[in-house]
Formats: structure tokens, C-alpha cells, sequence
């Protein structure tokens, strides 16, 4: 019976993290957006440009401005993933 019981809360365990990696929103920011960014021309020199931590971790990323700005824009347009091109609308660079 405690080995029965054991491998029953085991799989519980397993299902919910499984369930939990499915549903959990992913990062933001990757190295990608930054490099896509650059080469369209935005200062993206580090993370700082949409983040508030030089390098932030999933469980603990703030974002600046801009980034809240482009995580609305993601939550509108519906895509994938950020993409940097939205980023010549951006209304807080514009003086």
C-alpha cells in the first residue's frame, strides 16, 4: 500500500508540473528579439532596452516603458512572440 501510494503522488506531482509548463507563459525577451532589433536599428545595446534588470530571469523580470509597451502590443496582435519591427510605433521615442 505505501508504494501504491507513493507512485499514486509521484504521477500527481508529474501531471501537475507537466500541466504547469504547458500553461505557463513564456519569457518575453530572447537574444533573438535583441538581435532583430538591432539590425532594424533600434539601440538595443542589452535587455535594459525593454527590461529593467541587466539580465532577467523568468521568475523575476520588470519591464521598463518599452516593454510593457511591446508585451501590449504581443496581448493585441495575438502573435507568437514579440516581434521588434512594432517598435517604429513605439509613442515614448517619438519627441
Amino acid at each position: 500500500m505505501g508504494r501504491t501510494c507513493w507512485r499514486l503522488g509521484l504521477g500527481v506531482i508529474l501531471l501537475a508540473w507537466c500541466g504547469w509548463m504547458f500553461l505557463a507563459e513564456t519569457s518575453s525577451g530572447t537574444m533573438d528579439i535583441q538581435k532583430k532589433a538591432k539590425k532594424l536599428g533600434f539601440p538595443a545595446q542589452n535587455c535594459l532596452y525593454c527590461h529593467n534588470e541587466k539580465l532577467p530571469k523568468k521568475s523575476a523580470m520588470t519591464l521598463n516603458e518599452r516593454g510593457k509597451w511591446l508585451l501590449a502590443e504581443k496581448n493585441n496582435r495575438k502573435p507568437k512572440e514579440v516581434d521588434p519591427a512594432w517598435l517604429k510605433d513605439y509613442p515614448g521615442d517619438k519627441k
